[in-house]
């Protein structure tokens, strides 16, 4: 018998450590409790992490099995287990957080072990240490053989146990979407059925993702994040589709496949450089002169800047616990640039206030919108009134979310920051004005990291 440990992979299908449990003997699935681990993400992703356990449980008790649950340290609960069963090892996929490295760690220092790769498409180790952009990791990357997904075990392959240890609740501010494989494939049938062969048409339309929020985009990552489907099933789907449809729907499914390449550079970067979570990736002869202004870093978190595109963002996250990725980098960007707010602040919200935290894709793209990470371009600022007449300029997401501008012409939404302030009084008085002045801060921006970057 071999123990599989269950992490930050809730699933059977395409599950590639505990196919490998199976195929050489029983496989007694576990999941441990470990708070430490779980307190590093927000309440909102713990308690949709928990209730994907809860519907893990329920799927192995269908097949004749059960999740064992404990509570403790990782090395002490397996070990435990091990004895208790009398197992001949423990069987887990790698993750890259540094918290769950250094747990893994332990486990292997407490028990026999075996190790998989599972949560990527490429094995991080089979690739370059460092990659000056994504272009030259993508080459790489693209060129490298995927595994295909794995078949979930044979009923009879999985220990015949019963485990009534109930899984902890944590209650959320907000609702949360369902968990779950299930939920999780439900969601990709309904994207691959009316989504994935218009992806790269409709990824950046805001009136779209209003009107079809799962179509525009896949909205898959509270899934992906939590490992409640494999990638590799999304890789060998949207594959599939790619090579059947014409040129123009091609079009768009290649876009879809390449976006998953950008959550891969993420963990490679993770992987060979534990500190991406808290220092810069990119080294700067001179200190960034952060502002770090309490009162706007609090307007930024409460939608409240004056920026209507950015503070729709903030809202959607703090009413959804998600946010769309356009105005996503939007929001990111005019923090660290305008406000010139540490990006490790508003990354930390972010951990705080996502249901799709991924650590690697989180940290990863808030250095490349501050200008610290992989991105090509030394200085990148996003104009948010530019990207909003581009991206919205119907205004049909910012007043989706933004209610104090209903009413409002789209013409003078976009244009908001630029306005007297007489006339923004007029038109919607209850909205706030814009906390930093949309030229000066940028032109300030562009001096504080050319000074950083040495160019000053």
């Amino acid at each position: 018998m071999n123990v599989f440990w269950h992490q930050r992979d809730l699933r059977i299908p395409d599950n590639r450590g505990l196919a490998a449990a199976a195929s050489d003997g029983t496989a007694l699935p576990v999941y441990v409790v470990d708070t430490g681990v779980l307190n590093k993400v927000g309440k909102r992703q713990r308690a949709f992490f928990l209730t994907g356990v809860r519907e893990l449980k329920r799927a192995y008790r269908r097949r004749g099995s059960d999740l064992l649950v404990r509570t403790g340290a990782a090395d002490e609960v397996l070990s435990d287990v091990v004895e208790e069963f009398d197992a001949d090892r423990v069987v887990y996929n790698e993750h890259y957080r540094p918290a769950r490295r250094n747990r893994q760690r332990r486990v292997d220092e407490a028990v026999p072990t075996k190790s998989l790769v599972d949560l990527l498409l490429v094995d991080p180790a089979g690739l370059d240490q460092r990659y000056e952009n994504h272009s030259r990791f993508y080459d790489d990357w693209q060129a490298s053989h995927k595994l295909p997904p794995v078949d979930a075990p044979a009923d009879e392959e999985l220990a015949d146990v019963e485990d009534d240890t109930p899984v902890p609740s944590i209650d959320a501010d907000i609702d949360l979407p369902a968990a779950g494989y299930d939920a999780a494939r439900d969601r990709w049938e309904r994207f691959l059925a009316d989504g994935i062969e218009t992806y790269n048409d409709t990824r950046d339309d805001m009136r779209a993702a209003v009107e079809r929020p799962v179509g525009a985009v896949s909205r898959m990552s509270p899934y992906i994040a939590g490992g409640m489907i494999g990638v590799r099933e999304l890789w060998r789907d949207a594959s599939e589709r790619h090579a059947k449809v014409g040129a123009s729907a091609q079009r768009n499914v290649q876009k879809y496949r390449y976006e998953l390449s950008w959550r891969e550079q993420n963990y490679h970067l993770l992987y060979h450089n534990p500190d991406l979570l808290a220092a810069n990736y990119k080294s700067f002869p001179n200190e960034i002169e952060w502002e770090n202004d309490a009162e706007q870093f609090e307007a930024w978190k409460a939608g409240e800047t004056g920026y209507p595109l950015v503070d729709a963002g903030m809202r959607q996250l703090n009413t959804e616990g998600y946010v769309h990725n356009r105005p996503r980098q939007n929001v990111a960007s005019f923090l660290a640039k305008h406000l010139l707010v540490d990006w490790r602040e508003g990354a930390r919200y972010f951990t705080k206030q996502l249901v799709d935290h991924d650590p690697a894709s989180n940290y990863g793209n808030w250095q490349w919108t501050a200008s610290t990470g992989t991105d090509s371009v030394d200085v990148r600022i996003f104009d948010p009134v530019a990207q909003m007449s581009k991206y919205d300029d119907g205004a049909d997401y910012v007043t989706e979310y933004v209610p104090e501008l209903r009413g409002v012409s789209p013409e003078k939404i976009v244009d908001w920051p630029t306005l007297s302030a007489s006339e923004r009084d007029r038109l919607a008085p209850e909205y706030p004005a814009p906390i930093v002045d949309r030229n000066g801060a940028y032109e300030r921006a562009q001096r504080v990291f050319e000074r950083a970057l040495g160019k000053r």
